[in-house]
């Protein structure tokens, strides 16, 4: 809203220097006041019609389908709920350190996690581990 009263303030003070400089410089003479007002209604009811059809105007938010976890895929490869959670938080990112420090447990302790769903997913590394969790709706 702040930006739109700005952008109008703005828009108004160029209008009337432009307006004073044409006055004094080329137009004095030739030119009525009404022909001014005209000049300056027409410009600010675009503005409005700009601004509003802005402000107004419906965003679209793209969701995709619910996530439902596969819990018997869970089951068939015999990952455990912390396992489960420590896959999910590094889904989002967190380091081996940050995840331990959220779940109070010791760096070894998430280590030990961590290996044991490499071997469990059938991967080597982190990134597979993350995108075999989502193949098989581990993950979000």
């Amino acid at each position: 809203m702040k930006r739109t009263i700005i952008l109008y303030g703005m828009a108004l003070a160029a209008l009337v220097f432009v307006l004073k400089y044409l006055e004094y410089r080329l137009f004095v003479r030739d030119l009525s006041i009404e022909f001014y007002v005209g000049l300056v209604a027409l410009f600010f009811t675009g503005l409005g019609i700009w601004a509003g059809l802005k402000l107004t105007r419906k965003q679209i938010v793209l969701v995709g389908p619910e996530f439902i976890l596969n819990e018997s895929e869970l089951q068939r490869l015999g990952i455990s709920k912390r396992e489960h959670e420590v896959l999910e938080l590094m889904a989002t990112g967190l380091s081996n350190q940050e995840i331990a420090d959220k779940l109070f447990v010791s760096l070894n302790t998430i280590k030990t996690h961590t290996s044991n769903l490499f071997i469990k997913l059938d991967v080597t590394r982190r990134t597979q581990a993350i995108r075999r969790g989502k193949e098989l709706q581990l993950i979000p």
